[in-house]
């Protein structure tokens, strides 16, 4: 193609919690940089995931899951994040389930902005039995707001995928490349990391862990193909690190181990992983955990 026809855009992805927006961006890009699990609010940072293909360049932003039924300081730290990505983008995703549109999704819809184009994606169409009732569910949504297009998908299944990223293309800007043609993501490697960990620990241990938990690499070295990753599990009470660790550690080497293989699978190399658990007091001693965990 002709570099003036070039198209690169940024793409923010929207919804309430456990829509499936990191699923979506790790189908979309064909690789895990987002994590998920069926714990709400998985995601707390901003990621970009990166697909180039010969015609265009998408940069996705997966965001956290906009919260309103808990207002802790997390939660509206993590909101702000959402509100900062929809003002910063060339094109705005919001995803919903298949025939659900609660209070929560109405919360996100009314702060969309109306002066850039918003896609409707409806996940998860492979949980619906009736994909007939799909069309007056679709009606009421395009009631409800002008989206630029309405597009059901699966993106666990990879279902209509192929055909949102065209959809997608016809709104970009007419621009050459920001990020070179193998890119992912903007995020490094010591980042991914701890995601795998972290991610690990709400798949394998759920509601007895509070969304505080939080995982600091402590040392990264690459030797050749071999990546050296010391990580840091970080926990509010003593409890916590006891359930963790698990009855003679055998919680804490089934998640090393699991993000042990997801890191060797992303980062294309072997990697020996070694894992604590720390009380948080005492490792945070200026008060402002947030600002030290990068929570923004």
């Amino acid at each position: 193609m002709n570099a003036a026809e070039f198209k690169t855009g940024y793409v923010s992805i929207v919804g309430r919690p456990n829509v499936g927006k990191s699923t979506l961006l790790n189908h979309l890009v064909k690789q895990k940089i987002s994590i998920t699990s069926r714990k709400p609010q998985t995601t707390r940072h901003r990621i970009h995931g990166i697909l180039t293909d010969t015609q265009s360049q998408f940069i996705f932003v997966d965001t956290p899951g906009f919260q309103t039924r808990y207002r802790s300081e997390l939660n509206q730290a993590m909101n702000r994040v959402v509100m900062q990505t929809l003002h910063g983008v060339d094109v705005i995703i919001f995803v919903i389930e298949a025939g659900k549109f609660d209070r929560q999704d109405e919360a996100v819809l009314e702060r969309l902005p109306t002066d850039r184009p918003v896609m409707l994606v409806i996940n998860k169409i492979d949980l619906q039995a009736d994909k007939l009732q799909l069309l007056p569910f679709m009606q009421e949504m395009a009631d409800r707001f002008n989206f630029v297009e309405m597009i059901p998908v699966s993106a666990l299944q990879n279902e209509l995928l192929i055909e949102l990223i065209e959809a997608i293309r016809n709104y970009l800007p007419v621009s050459p490349p920001l990020f070179g043609g193998d890119d992912i993501t903007d995020r490094s490697e010591r980042f991914l990391a701890a995601e795998l960990l972290r991610e690990k620990i709400f798949r394998q241990i759920g509601q007895e862990i509070p969304y505080s938990v939080s995982v600091i690499i402590e040392q990264f070295t690459v030797e050749g193909n071999l990546r050296r990753i010391h990580a840091c599990i970080l926990v509010d009470r003593p409890n916590q690190k006891a359930i963790i660790i698990g009855k003679q550690g055998k919680k804490m080497k089934e998640m090393a181990t699991q993000a042990r293989k997801d890191m060797e699978t992303l980062f294309g190399g072997k990697v020996y992983l070694e894992v604590w658990v720390k009380v948080k007091t005492g490792w945070a001693d200026d008060g402002n955990v947030l600002k030290n965990l990068g929570y923004e």
